[in-house]
C-alpha cells in the first residue's frame, strides 16, 4: 500500500461528505475503514470505504459477508425495513485470481434478507472501470484526477480536510437543533395542571359554568367584547383525559420545538397558535371549547417550517414520521364527534407562520420574516373581521344557547332573555331548543303568550318533543283554554307514558273537567 491509495481514500471520502452530504457514522481505529451515511438516498443510504490490499478473491468474499453484518446490524439501528450498501475497495492491486464475479452480483445477507451489498473496487488498471460503475450506482458522477505520486503529507492534508469538514457539519447541525434547553414547555405543563387541579376544587373541569367563568371559549361572550377568550382557553382542559393526552403530546412536541427556536421564541410560536387556533374556533364552530390542542399543533406547524428551510435534516432527524404522526392526528380529530378540528388546523397554520415571523435563532432573513408578518397580520384581521361580522353571528345559535342556559342556572332572566332573542333575530332557521328555552324563560316573565307562540314553533319543528307539550299545556291551563290543555298533556304522556308529571297532569284537567260539567 502506497500513499497514492491513502490519497484516493481520503479523496473519496471528502468528495461524498463535502459534495454529497454524507455523514461519517464509523471510523475504525486504523483510520482504514470509513462508513458514511446518507438516509434519503434511496440508492445509496449508506457507503463503506475500505483501505486495503485485496490479494485473493476469497478474502474479498470475506470481507464482503462481513460488511453484509455490519450492515445488517445497522439497519436495526436505525429502523430501516430494508438497506443497500455500497462497499468500496481501494487497494493498490485487483486480486490475482477471479474476484470480477464478486463485483458483478449483489450479496444479500441471508438473515431476512433484508440487507444487500454491491461492491466496488478502485485499484491499478481498474480506475477508469471503477468509477464509472461507482458514478452509475450512485447516480452522479464520482470522479478526479489521480496522480501516480503523492506524499504521505497529501493523504495527511486530505484526510484533515475530511474530518474537519464532517466534524463542522455535525455541529453546524447539532446548532440548529439545539439551540436552548426546554424551561417554557415545563412552564406550561405546570400551568395547565394548576389550572385543572383549580377548576377541580371550583366546580369541576367538565362542569360548563366553572369552564365558562374561569375563560373557556364562549363565542357569546367574546362577541360581547370578552376577547380574552381567545388566550384563556389554552390552559384549560376539558376532563383528566384531555389535560394527560395534551400535557405528553406538549412534552414530546414542546421540547423539541424549543430547543430549535429557543425559549423566547418557542413561547411566542406556543401562544400564537393558541391564539390562531381559538380565532378559527370561533369562526368555524359554535361550541364552547378550551384545551391547549391548537397551540400543540402550531408545536406540528414550527416543525414543518423547520422542515421547509432544513428539508434534508427535517427527514433525517424526524420528517416522515413527525408527518405520519400529523396525518394520524388530523384524520382522527376531522372523523372523532366532539373535537375541535377548526382550533387544529388554525393552530397548525399559526404554528407555522409565527415560526416564519421569529426564524431561527441568531439567523436573519429579515424579508422573509416581514412577508410572515404581512401574512399573518392580514389571516388575523381578516379572520376576526369575519367572525365579529355578520356571517359569524349568522351560525352562532349554539354558543347562544350555551350562554342562555347557564343565565338559567343563574335565574337571571332577563339576561338569558336578551341572548336568546339575539339569537331569534339573527338565525334564519332557529332550532327547536332555542324556541324552547326562550319560551321557558317566557314563561318565568310572565310573557304567557310570547311562551305559547315559541311552544308552539318548537313543537311544529319536533312534534315528538313531550316537554313543549307539557309545558304548553300549563300555559293554555294559566290562560284558562283547560280543553287545549287537555289535548297538549295527553299528547305529552302519550310521547312518555312512564313520565308520572305528565300523567298526573292529564289527570288534575280531566278532575277540572268533570268538576266545571258537575257544576254547570
Amino acid at each position: 500500500m502506497n500513499n497514492r491509495e491513502g490519497y484516493i481514500f481520503w479523496r473519496l471520502a471528502y468528495s461524498l461528505i463535502s459534495d454529497q452530504g454524507y455523514r461519517i457514522i464509523q471510523l475504525f481505529e486504523n483510520q482504514k475503514e470509513l462508513w458514511l451515511e446518507k438516509i434519503e438516498n434511496k440508492k445509496a443510504p449508506i457507503i463503506r470505504l475500505l483501505l486495503h490490499n485485496l490479494d485473493w478473491g476469497n478474502a474479498m468474499q470475506r470481507d464482503i459477508e462481513f460488511t453484509a453484518v455490519n450492515g445488517e446490524r445497522i439497519r436495526k439501528q436505525i429502523g430501516r425495513h430494508e438497506l443497500n450498501i455500497v462497499n468500496l475497495y481501494v487497494s493498490q492491486f485487483p486480486p490475482v485470481d477471479d474476484y470480477e464475479s464478486r463485483l458483478g452480483a449483489t450479496f444479500v445477507h441471508p438473515e431476512g434478507k433484508k440487507t444487500s451489498v454491491s461492491s466496488f473496487l478502485l485499484a491499478e488498471g481498474e480506475y477508469e472501470t471503477g468509477f464509472q460503475r461507482l458514478s452509475e450506482r450512485l447516480g452522479y458522477e464520482l470522479q478526479f484526477p489521480i496522480s501516480q505520486d503523492y506524499s504521505e503529507q497529501d493523504g495527511e492534508s486530505i484526510k484533515k480536510e475530511a474530518l474537519e469538514y464532517a466534524i463542522k457539519k455535525v455541529k453546524t447541525e447539532r446548532a440548529i437543533l439545539m439551540n436552548g434547553k426546554p424551561f417554557f414547555t415545563y412552564v406550561f405543563i405546570a400551568i395547565q395542571l394548576a389550572v385543572f387541579f383549580w377548576l377541580q376544587i371550583h366546580g369541576g373541569s367538565t362542569n360548563t359554568s366553572t369552564l365558562i367563568k374561569y375563560g373557556a371559549k364562549v363565542n357569546y361572550l367574546i362577541m360581547e367584547g370578552e376577547w380574552w377568550r381567545f388566550i384563556t382557553p389554552v390552559f384549560l382542559h376539558i376532563g383528566f383525559l384531555h389535560l394527560v393526552m395534551n400535557t405528553l403530546a406538549l412534552y414530546f412536541l414542546g421540547t423539541t420545538v424549543e430547543r430549535i427556536f429557543g425559549n423566547v421564541r418557542f413561547s411566542f410560536i406556543y401562544l400564537f397558535a393558541g391564539v390562531t387556533g381559538f380565532i378559527a374556533s370561533f369562526i368555524f364552530s359554535a361550541n364552547l371549547s378550551a384545551g391547549a390542542s391548537g397551540a400543540i399543533y402550531g408545536c406540528f406547524g414550527a416543525l414543518l417550517f423547520f422542515g421547509a428551510i432544513y428539508p434534508k435534516l427535517f427527514f433525517r432527524t424526524m420528517g416522515m414520521n413527525l408527518i405520519i404522526v400529523l396525518g394520524i392526528n388530523l384524520v382522527f380529530s376531522s372523523s372523532a364527534p366532539g373535537i375541535d378540528n377548526a382550533g387544529h388546523l388554525g393552530g397548525l397554520a399559526g404554528g407555522f407562520l409565527a415560526a416564519g415571523i421569529v426564524y431561527f435563532p441568531q439567523k436573519r432573513k429579515l424579508w422573509l420574516q416581514l412577508l410572515f408578518i404581512i401574512g399573518s397580520a392580514a389571516l388575523v384581521w381578516g379572520s376576526l373581521n369575519h367572525g365579529f361580522g355578520a356571517a359569524g353571528k349568522s351560525h352562532d345559535e349554539s354558543s347562544n344557547l350555551v350562554m342562555a342556559q347557564e343565565y338559567v342556572k343563574q335565574n337571571n332572566y332577563d339576561q338569558a332573555y336578551s341572548v336568546l332573542k339575539d339569537s331569534e333575530k339573527n338565525s334564519t332557521n332557529l332550532s327547536e331548543k332555542t324556541y324552547f328555552l326562550l319560551s321557558f324563560v317566557e314563561i318565568k316573565k310572565e310573557m304567557l303568550s310570547d311562551a305559547k307562540t315559541h311552544l308552539q314553533k318548537a313543537i311544529q319543528l319536533d312534534p315528538n318533543f313531550d316537554e313543549a307539550y307539557f309545558n304548553l299545556a300549563l300555559v293554555n291551563l294559566e290562560q284558562n283554554e283547560v280543553e287545549q290543555a287537555k289535548v297538549n298533556a295527553e299528547k305529552a304522556a302519550k310521547l312518555k307514558p312512564n313520565q308520572k308529571e305528565y300523567n298526573d297532569l292529564v289527570r288534575e284537567i280531566n278532575q277540572h273537567l268533570q268538576s266545571s260539567g258537575g257544576g254547570e
